[in-house]
Order: structure tokens, then sequence, then C-alpha cells
């Protein structure tokens, strides 16, 4: 699919979906719980379903509703599979429902996914669980997916280089079912926010976990149990990034609607980096109101936030000067290499943009319609769309489909506050 943009001004209000990063942990702790749980106001998009299979696939309950899912936990009391269990395009899934396939008792599981999640690196997971007792492998030795899983875990003690904050999430959230006390050494953490995202969820459901103030050392007892879950999803910032950047941009004011400033969740940094270059900002009891004025470049440390990369790109090519994106490797390790991708994408737009190793230098840019590509990446294509609307005559973005896996309902948002697009199936 194909979606085209012309040249808009963005003005009204957006109501933002559920959190992704919310319903995984909500849909995990839920089958690891025992007994009825309820969560409200999830997002239904394809990651969040692939979790839904994933637990599905392993026994456990869990029935739809339009406002609410309803799991019935299992206590990490897995059945065995009837088949290889797919995530599709779900990265988080892929790590926690590995860490979760390693409370099994006798068996085999297999994971996979689609070709973008078998090319995201899972070895540093794949250690720990064997260190605390699992028989993980990589089917291909290359410490990619697809996965085979054979438990249990037992506890003990691990080191692990958190890349990716998935993999201290899935030891996290399951470790505590395991027999044993498990002891972490963490000597490399990036995405820090997503980790104080999960113990909120395990403080919440009656996990103890110790930990210094520098995330280094974690220790979590075994035989702990969740309580269940009754809970409502707050609205997404990673999706809400978008429209959030969008508002910044010249002539646009929008409200993003369903958002919690007091949420853990770490892309709401982009409201500060906003501030930062300028942006007004104003924080209202039923959302977060940007509007445009003159942005500046700067220099924004984005390690806490890589999804956001993508978008801050875009509103970098219209800030005066210079800006720096950087701290950031663990992007090249996504859907996409966004670094890569970015810099790709908006030079074809007219962006005057430098790839570095660990980030991208934009500097403001007279930009010009084309063809672009969302190379299969939900969050490329969503900011070669914002970016579409500043720019004069016809914008195509290829590949729109991908919107579906966070944020399905993307293009009726756009439209409703202006955006002049349509879609070429």
């Amino acid at each position: 699919m194909k979606l085209v943009v012309e040249g808009s001004s963005l003005n009204g209000s957006v109501k933002i979906p559920g959190s992704k990063s919310h319903t995984i942990r909500a849909v995990a702790i839920a089958s690891l719980a025992e007994g009825k749980s309820i969560i409200q106001s999830p997002l239904s998009s394809s990651d969040t379903m692939s979790a839904v299979k994933a637990y599905r696939s392993l026994g456990v309950p869990i029935f739809l509703d339009d406002d609410k899912w309803i799991v019935e936990g299992k206590g990490g009391i897995w059945d065995m599979p009837d088949d290889v269990i797919d995530v599709g395009n779900s990265g988080t899934t892929m790590c926690i429902a590995l860490g979760s396939s390693a409370l099994i008792q006798d068996g085999t599981v297999v994971l996979t996914g689609d070709h973008q999640v078998r090319r995201r690196p899972v070895g540093p997971l794949i250690k720990s669980l064997n260190d605390l007792g699992a028989t993980v492998i990589s089917t291909r030795n290359n410490n990619l997916p697809p996965v085979v899983v054979q438990g249990k875990i037992k506890g003990g003690k691990t080191s692990i280089e958190a890349v990716s904050s998935q993999y201290l999430t899935s030891i996290l959230i399951n470790a505590p079912l395991a027999k044993e006390e498990t002891i972490v050494d963490v000597p490399l953490l990036y995405e820090k926010p997503y980790v104080e995202m999960t113990l909120a969820w395990l403080k919440e459901h009656g996990i103890i976990v110790t930990y210094d103030k520098e995330f280094r050392n974690f220790n979590i007892p075994g035989n702990q149990k969740y309580k269940t879950v009754n809970k409502e999803i707050p609205g997404d910032f990673s999706s809400a990034t978008f429209f959030l950047c969008a508002g910044a941009l010249p002539n646009n004011k929008v409200l993003c609607l369903g958002l919690d400033i007091n949420d853990t969740q770490g892309d709401k940094l982009v409201i500060e980096y906003l501030k930062q270059m300028g942006a007004n900002i104003e924080i209202r009891s039923n959302g977060i109101y940007v509007s445009a004025k003159q942005l500046n470049g700067c220099e924004i440390d984005m390690n806490a936030t890589p999804d956001a990369l993508p978008m801050m790109a875009v509103l970098s090519c219209f800030a005066s000067g210079k800006t720096k994106l950087y701290n950031v490797p663990q992007a090249r390790l996504k859907e996409t290499d966004r670094i890569s991708v970015m810099r790709e994408e908006l030079t074809k737009l007219g962006a005057i943009i430098k790839e570095l190793p660990d980030g991208l230098e934009i500097e403001e840019s007279k930009m010009h319609s084309g063809e672009v590509d969302g190379h299969g990446d939900h969050r490329i294509v969503m900011a070669l769309a914002i970016a579409g609307t500043m720019l004069n005559g016809t914008t195509i973005i290829n590949g729109y489909e991908a919107v579906n896996i966070t944020f399905p309902t993307f293009f009726e948002s756009l439209k409703s506050i202006g955006g002049n697009t349509y879609i070429i199936e």
C-alpha cells in the first residue's frame, strides 16, 4: 500500500491509542498470574496481538472485547504449544515470551518471527536464560531467532549487557517464578525508562525486586506469585510522538488526548526535546497541546528513546542551524537500521543529513516532495508521512500497511486534523 500526502496545515485534536509497551506487559503479567485479569482500553494492533497469540499458544485463555481483554492466568504452568510460536514483527513479545517459555515444565518451545525480528539479536538474553538453568539455542547458531527453548530456569547468577532493554525486562518479568533467587549484573543498559516501566508493573502486582540506583545489580527472590491485573492502559507516548512533533512544525496546532504525563513511559521525554528546540507546550487536563514556534537546532541525547529517532529526524530538518541526535546506536537494531534508513529517505526529500555511528546530524533544509520507502517500519512510515504534510506537492510513502503494528488508526487521525492524504491499495 502507498500513502499519498499533500502539503497540509495540521490543526485539531488526536486521540492517542493505548500504549504498546504497557499492553504487552499487561498480557504477559496477567498470563503469569493465577486467575482472572481484566486489561482495560488495551492497544489492539499487530504487535499486541502477537503477545496474545504467544500466551494463548502456551495454554492461556485470553478473551478479547472492544474495550477490555480478559486473561485467565495460569501462574506460569504452561501447556506444550501445538505449533511454533510466531511473534510476527514484535521484538518485545519475542524477548518476554522467550523468557516465559523458559518456565515450561517439560518439553520444547520454538519461537520465530517475521524477517525483521529474525535479524534482531537475542544472544545476550539466550546466554542469561542458560545461565539461570534453561536450555536455549538459536537454530542457526547466530544468536538470532528462531530459537528453541527447553525449561526450566531455576535461578542463579547472570550478567547481561542490555543493549536492548527488552533483555532485562524479560528476566525481570519471568525470574520471580523461578524456584531460586536470581541475581543479575547489568554492566550496560540502554533505554532505562523501559526498565523503570517494568519495575513499576512488578511492584504494582506484588513482585519483590531489589536493585541499586544505577540499575547495575538486581536481586529477584524466587517462588513469587503475581497479583492479577485490573488496569486501564494509558495512551502511548511513542505513538503520540508523531503528532506532538507535528504540532511544533510551522502553522500547526495539535492537541494529543489520552496521555498521562505522570506515566512511566520513556518517550514522554519527547516533550522535553520539543521544549529544548523551542516549541510551545501546554500540559492540559485532557491532554498535551503543542503549537508551532521557530525551532532551534540543538544536541539531544536519545539513548532512552530510540523509537522517537525517526520523527525527531524529520523535525530537525525544520529547525534553524544544526541538530545532533546522538547516543542511540541501538536504533540500528530495531525493525530497520533507523539511523541509516532515515538518512537515506530524508536525503531523497532534500535533507542535509549526516549519518553518525550512534545517530544523525541534520541541518535546516529546503526540502521537496518525492517518493520514499517505509522499509516495513511503522515508525519510519509515520515520520515520513508527517514530513510530507510540510512539503509542497505530492509525497508518496511506500509500505503504509506497516502502521498496523502499533497505530492502526494513524491515517484517520492524520486526516481528522487536516492532513491532505489518501491511500492507494
